[in-house]
């Protein structure tokens, strides 16, 4: 952010200015990677994409499952569902026009018992009122397709789940971006946003400059050292503001709106496992039945691209954003192998061995599920009383699928 320091100060000194860009985007992960790129393809758009980290999304956006879902989990009438509709099919289409490596795999939601059965039935009926494609699979089909997977009760299958290479997404959503004007500011912590007021139109946004302190749980934004630059030296303006800055964006919130406004972020780190043996290998993604009020969604099996098996995430509520380290904690190991031997028995448990570690931002400790208790959806809202914000909430699973459609949702939002 340093030239754009520097370029901002003819503006911010002058009397009678432009605001410097039209958006700013805050946040350089899937979501707001795939609104920046929305907005510069507007005429006449600046928009400036203010990313904390060194490169593009490093955070939640890449520590996950990769998997392009199917909106099966959130309910009739949830953004969650809308979204992920929309967004999957924009991924598939999108992916497949700029060469992303991704692949419709599908996916099998396994019961081992009549309880998780009568949950099996809830997502097929779910999803045959809102028409996503899905089946149950016969236990003979079920025991050739598959032979190494157990589903003693009985199998769902997804057909239009997938999964893609993130990070080849990623990459692909910035150069779009790039390529059509749009600017990017790198390892910028934002530490400070001021509204527009009635003699001043525009957003003023700081971020941290050289010599700030790393961020600390309690407070998620860079701490400035005490002797540094004049504020009017290292502010930007924008006409809007967007915040996409997921395990942060409570802390954006909350520079933002009053103290009755507020947010707690909540953080649920999950952790995945590696498997180093070549069998067995499902040739689809397997998940256990959803549990409802659980955080997550059990700890599944995944591919990537390259064909390699990983399992997880698990949920394990942590207090800091910054705590990614897979957590070697031998009950929640035991209990992880527990989980994948219930649907594959025939895994090797030695060839089984921490990976990585992402975190879901949350706005409570509720469900992933909507037939759970405590559902959250996302949250995205143009702000009451704050001419030019959209705001951003909870941008958990399904994000990764929905980000092409959360794009066209806020781009709605301002050009409505």
């Amino acid at each position: 952010m340093e030239a754009l320091r520097h370029s901002a100060r003819s503006f911010s000194t002058s009397a009678c200015r432009q605001a410097d860009f039209t958006h700013a985007v805050i946040g350089a992960g899937a979501v707001g990677l795939a609104i920046a790129r929305r907005l510069q393809q507007v005429d006449g758009a600046r928009v400036v994409l203010i990313e904390k980290h060194g490169i593009v999304g490093s955070e939640t956006s890449s520590r996950n499952s990769e998997v392009i879902h199917a909106g099966l989990y959130y309910g009739k009438e949830s953004l969650k569902t809308r979204l992920c509709l929309q967004g999957k099919e924009m991924m598939y289409d999108y992916c497949k026009r700029s060469n992303v490596p991704h692949m419709n795999c599908g996916k099998w939601v396994v019961a081992q018992s009549e309880e998780q059965m009568g949950e099996l039935q809830k997502v097929h009926d779910f999803a045959k009122s809102i028409d996503i494609p899905i089946r149950f699979v016969p236990k003979d089909e079920a025991k050739q397709r598959e032979p190494d997977v157990r589903a003693e009760a009985g199998v769902l299958e997804s057909p239009t789940t997938g999964i893609v290479d993130s990070h080849g997404f990623m990459q692909s959503l910035h150069g779009d971006f790039e390529d059509v004007g749009g600017t990017t500011a790198l390892a910028s912590p934002v530490t400070r946003v001021k509204a527009p007021s009635a003699g001043d139109p525009e957003w003023k946004i700081w971020t941290a400059p050289p010599g700030s302190t790393e961020p600390i749980p309690s407070s998620p934004t860079p701490q400035a050292p005490e002797q540094g630059g004049h504020e009017d030296d290292t502010f930007i303006t924008a006409e809007t503001i967007i915040n996409s800055a997921g395990l942060y964006a409570c802390g954006i919130n909350n520079m933002i709106l009053p103290p009755a406004r507020h947010r707690t972020p909540f953080y649920a780190k999950g952790t995945y496992f590696s498997y180093s043996k070549s069998y067995p290998r499902p040739s689809t993604l397997v998940y256990p039945a959803p549990v409802p009020g659980h955080g997550g969604l059990g700890t599944h099996l995944t591919l990537d691209m390259a064909g390699r098996v990983r399992f997880g995430p698990d949920v394990e509520w942590v207090d800091s954003p910054n705590d990614l380290a897979p957590t070697p904690n031998s009950e929640r190991f035991n209990a992880a192998l527990k989980d994948i031997k219930s649907y594959l028995p025939g895994i090797d448990t030695e060839a089984v061995a921490l990976d990585y570690a992402g975190i879901r931002p949350k706005l409570g400790k509720l469900g992933a599920v909507a037939s759970g208790k405590g559902f959250q959806d996302f949250y995205i809202e143009m702000e009451e009383g704050f001419d030019g914000f959209v705001n951003l909430l909870g941008i958990e699973s399904p994000g990764l699928t929905s980000s092409l459609a959360i794009a066209e949702e806020v781009h709605r939002m301002l050009y409505k």
